[in-house]
């Protein structure tokens, strides 16, 4: 058994009311940074005293820039259909939404998307579909990753693509990989089984048991970066949370390796549901930024995404808690970068941060954080367990770091805005004064290769 309520329920029931003693204890645990257990999640959950927060939210800052500095990593969502044979209420693309303006990207629309994405600076995206392909099937999504791999504009070009499409079986997660992804990302959106039912009415995904085997049939087809993730405010998030842990917990005894991430979006208006636009179980801002901080201390070595599903000032507030990704300059609906425009007809959902990435990026400076386009993991085979035993001795940095800057300045050299580049450049320098040994080293010399006019290099 993946998730079992019974136990969720209990660990729920039996943990006492706000316990400062026993959150402190829980607290110090953490900065352990070797994870926390269900009767940790649970403790810390029940956290409301100002105080106590924000020694939550404190651990959550040490534990993100001890493992992962100053580096946020970008990408961009891009969408290239919006087929869909499920009924999901709470989505713009469920089948009986006759409203949505449908659409499957041909070839030359897909390149001239991407070429739109290279000529904002983006490096790396998330390909996502709805769950119905055209006439081809399958081979539609590995035309498409052919086709984003092979479009280039200028000195830039999408260096890797993580993939967000219907559960699959083992043979075609083969081909996936075969084709180059990086990783495969999947949602339950809720683990609760009786909810579960409730919003997913008709259509494939109605199968809970196949959507939570999903990263099963990944691993054992060699994906070894798995994405997953809740769509909070279907229920209880205090119960998601804790079937997340374990959800992670069982990958981590049957496959060696647990998620290289973990989403968190929260439910958004869609074109057409009612139940996204009023959820069921909606999560606070507090209780937002306490999901960020409880994941980080639980899994301190996964990433964290965060989606432009969120406003600006939400986002800044919750990037120190745990974040290590975020979306920018995005658009939730086949032909929009084209387009230069939401289309709320066509769209997934309502976006809730829709500034461009250059400003995103020079937001993110601002702040102190390097931007960082790297993909040098992927391409160098640091991924599944390999990445783990680099990230949890700390010696990931050690490429990380100097991959962040460079791919930093590769963004100033040929895109940015003449604010963001003084923005950038200065940001670079002082990080480079604060950096010591082999880290500083390799950094000047890549920067040095980029400012020469050298592109994609990496450790």
């Amino acid at each position: 058994m993946i998730i079992n309520e019974a136990s969720i329920g209990a660990v729920l029931q039996t943990t006492l009311p706000e316990d400062p003693v026993r959150i402190r204890e829980t607290l110090a645990k953490a900065r352990e940074l070797k994870g926390l257990e269900a009767e940790d999640v649970a403790v810390l959950a029940r956290t409301e005293d100002p105080e106590l927060l924000e020694e939550l939210f404190h651990a959550a800052r040490w534990a993100k820039e001890t493992i992962y500095g100053r580096r946020i990593v970008l990408f961009a969502p891009l969408y290239v259909a919006n087929l869909c044979g499920n009924e999901c209420v709470y989505c713009a693309f469920r089948a009986r939404n006759r409203d949505l303006k449908r659409k499957a990207l041909t070839r030359e629309e897909l390149a001239q998307e991407v070429r739109q994405l290279v000529e904002q600076g983006h490096k790396r995206v998330l390909l996502v579909a709805g769950e119905s392909y055209p006439k081809e099937g399958f081979r539609y999504i590995l035309d498409a990753i052919d086709v984003v791999y092979k479009t280039r504009s200028g000195n830039g070009e999408i260096r890797r693509i993580n993939v967000n499409v219907a559960p699959l079986e083992v043979e075609q997660f083969r081909q996936l990989k075969e084709a180059g992804i990086g990783t495969y990302q999947l949602f339950q959106e809720t683990y609760h089984r009786e909810t579960y039912s409730k919003v997913h009415l008709a259509g494939k995904k109605a199968d809970y048991q196949w959507r939570l085997t999903a990263m099963d049939r990944a691993m054992q087809g060699g994906v070894d970066d798995v994405g997953i993730g809740v769509l909070f405010g279907l229920t209880d998030w205090r119960f998601e949370i804790l079937a997340l842990m374990q959800h992670i917990r069982y990958l981590e005894r049957n496959f060696g390796v647990g998620p290289h991430t973990i989403s968190v979006p929260r439910l958004e208006p869609a074109q057409g549901s009612d139940i996204a636009t009023h959820p069921p179980h909606a999560v606070s801002d507090v209780a937002f930024k306490k999901i960020v901080a409880i994941l980080r201390l639980a899994v301190p070595y996964t990433g964290i995404i965060l989606s432009t599903r969120e406003t600006a000032e939400t986002r800044r507030e919750v990037l120190a808690l745990g974040i290590s990704q975020i979306s920018a300059g995005s658009r939730t609906q086949p032909g929009g970068y084209a387009e230069g425009e939401d289309d709320q007809m066509a769209a997934q959902f309502s976006l809730g941060d829709h500034r461009s990435l250059d400003e995103v990026i020079q937001d993110v400076a601002r702040m102190g954080y390097v931007p960082s386009f790297c993909t040098g993991c992927y391409r160098m085979g640091r991924t599944g367990a390999d990445f783990m035993d680099l990230a949890k001795p700390g010696d990931i940095k050690e490429h990380c770091d100097p991959n962040a800057l460079s791919t930093f300045q590769e963004y100033l050299s040929d895109y940015a805005s003449p604010d963001t580049r003084q923005v950038g450049e200065a940001l670079i320098q002082q990080v480079l004064a604060e950096m010591e040994g082999r880290s500083k080293v390799v950094s000047e010399i890549l920067l040095t290769k980029v400012r020469a006019g050298t592109r994609d290099v990496f450790c």
